[in-house]
């Protein structure tokens, strides 16, 4: 045990020692080390990171809910039809009221109108390309939404299409100017002044499709005054939250032949609307990301090959200046596996130094990304310890030969070398 834990300080202290030596060879040779060890940790950390927040997201939105539309979100192996779905009639409140009354396991549904490209005015400040929600009741409850500043819209003023409209929080900004004072002034949009009730917290857009710091949120009967619900222009969501206990597959399917049975829907005959769900995104996203994660240790994969021809070239560099040494070792007794050890563990410790480099930089991105731009990275400690013990692998695939060598040198040749 003290002749393994000699030559292994002795062998870790001799790295170092290359590496303080000969910085620019050394450095070199690490690089394709750094490099590969960069590629599979920055690549694992960056889809672990995204895998986490999408997992978040879905989580925050609600797993247990369905979005109900003309369009489906994904094409499911199969051709996209577009030209079929464009045609389909769009969700309507005779399908949100047969929902509320005939769907026992529905604990909330909202009916959400979408209408883009819209200019919202006050006095002298204007923005465009707005997003206006038109919505039934219960939209703040299928929905991740928070008000900061007043109030959301009242059941009686949804229920009426009173013209009362909340802010998202970048329309509140271009057009306040921070004046947190809003409740009771008036926006322009549509062609008619709004009543501001409030403006809500800054969110971002979620998996659903919703940006709604870009957005203004009011009554969808005061749409249905304001323009014709009827156009295939737009394209009303239907969205059910399933009840506390109950299971959304089962509420799925507990739509699916409610809406058949009120557009009268023919047996035998497909569905004419599409049913959605978050899960349905989240599990194309973990193909994409399976498909980039095989590529990203593909290019690691051929940057490790390439370091390791540089570790092993320096081994065997190394070998070739230490030959007289070696020869003396052997003749006062050291035997061929203590020089193999020797050479094999300053391999590992050059590989596992120029891993740390790459797991390095990636932990700095990592604090970059996080706090600069509010993106949530975490360098987890399955990855770190993978980045080593790939660094380790290296080391002795690329220092074994070499190694070999060196312990089958013969003594006297050894000493007697130039």
């Amino acid at each position: 045990m003290n002749s393994f834990g000699q030559i292994f300080t002795t062998s870790v202290t001799q790295a170092l020692q290359e590496l303080r030596v000969n910085k620019l060879r050394t450095f070199l040779s690490l690089l394709g080390i750094t490099i590969g060890i960069f590629c599979i940790i920055a690549v694992l950390t960056a889809l672990d990171s995204m895998k986490d927040n999408i997992h978040k997201e879905v989580s925050t939105l609600g797993s247990d809910e369905i979005y109900i539309n003309r369009w489906p979100w994904t094409d499911d192996g199969g051709e996209y039809k577009w030209w079929e779905y464009w045609r389909r009639p769009s969700m309507s409140l005779a399908e949100i009221r047969a929902v509320e009354t005939q769907m026992p396991d529905a604990e909330y549904a909202s009916l959400v109108l979408p209408i883009s490209n819209m200019t919202v005015k006050r006095g002298d400040f204007d923005i465009s390309n707005i997003t206006g929600y038109a919505v039934t009741s219960n939209f703040d409850k299928v929905q991740n939404i928070e008000v900061q500043n007043g109030r959301y819209l009242s059941p009686a003023e949804i229920g009426a299409g009173v013209y009362s409209v909340v802010l998202g929080n970048e329309v509140y900004d271009q057009l306040f100017q921070g004046n947190s004072d809003v409740t009771g002034k008036t926006v322009t949009f549509l062609g008619r002044k709004f009543y501001v009730a409030g403006f809500l917290k800054k969110i971002g857009q979620n998996m659903a499709g919703f940006d709604f710091d870009n957005s203004v949120i009011f009554p969808y009967y005061a749409a249905a005054n304001l323009i014709d619900l009827r156009s295939l222009e737009y394209n009303p969501n239907l969205i059910i939250k399933a009840a506390n206990g109950k299971n959304v597959d089962d509420v799925r399917y507990e739509a699916e032949g409610l809406l058949r049975r009120v557009r009268k829907v023919k047996p035998g005959a497909g569905d004419d609307f599409a049913i959605n769900q978050l899960s349905q995104i989240s599990q194309k996203l973990d193909m994409l990301f399976s498909s980039i994660d095989f590529i990203g240790v593909i290019i690691g994969g051929f940057s490790l090959l390439v370091g390791s021809f540089g570790i092993a070239n320096i081994m065997f560099v190394t070998v070739k200046e230490r030959t007289k040494i070696i020869g003396l070792k052997k003749a006062i007794g050291a035997k061929p596996n203590s020089i193999l050890m020797e050479f094999l563990v300053e391999a590992v410790t050059l590989c596992i130094i120029g891993g740390l480099i790459g797991i390095a930089i990636v932990l700095l991105l990592s604090f970059v990304l996080t706090y600069g731009f509010h993106y949530n990275v975490i360098l987890s400690l399955q990855n770190f310890f993978l980045g080593v013990g790939i660094s380790a692998l290296v080391g002795v695939l690329s220092g074994i030969i070499p190694a070999r060598a060196a312990s089958r040198l013969d003594p006297v040749v050894a000493i007697r070398s130039n």
